[in-house]
């Protein structure tokens, strides 16, 4: 069975992009996103935001390396970094993302994380979870 898309209203739409009300209308207003009237109310229809999420998280490259094997690289500043004797949890900010990593102390050491340093996150899962909300 496949679910309906969804036409969401502007808050909704605004919420799910982290933004304001008032910057997705300008968006709509300039033509960078679509809408259309729905019972009176202006509405984004979910595809079209979805593929404009997918515009907006665009990001400058991370950088070169020689190789690697994850494909999801997000560079970002670190926002926080909490440690104990033996590990760390870095946090960091990737543009609308909150990405968390645990990692040894050590690691967080040697590489220098701490409020305000410019990070890539390099994420490999074998595992995502994705769910749909109630609505």
């Amino acid at each position: 069975m496949l679910a309906n898309v969804p036409n969401l209203r502007v808050s909704e739409a605004a919420a799910l992009l982290g933004v304001s009300d008032d910057t997705v209308r300008r968006w709509i207003d300039q033509g960078r996103l679509p809408s259309k009237q729905e019972s009176g109310r202006m509405a984004v229809d979910g595809r079209a935001l979805a593929a404009f999420a997918q515009e907006l998280a665009d990001s400058p490259e991370p950088g070169h390396t020689a190789a690697a094997s994850a494909r999801n690289r997000m560079r970002g500043i670190v926002t926080r970094v909490l440690k104990d004797g033996v590990m760390a949890q870095v946090e960091m900010q990737a543009g609308p993302f909150r990405v968390v990593s645990l990692m040894s102390r050590e690691a967080a050491d040697e590489l220098g994380l701490e409020p305000g340093v410019i990070a890539v996150a390099s994420i490999k899962s074998t595992h995502v979870v994705v769910e749909i909300p109630e609505g």
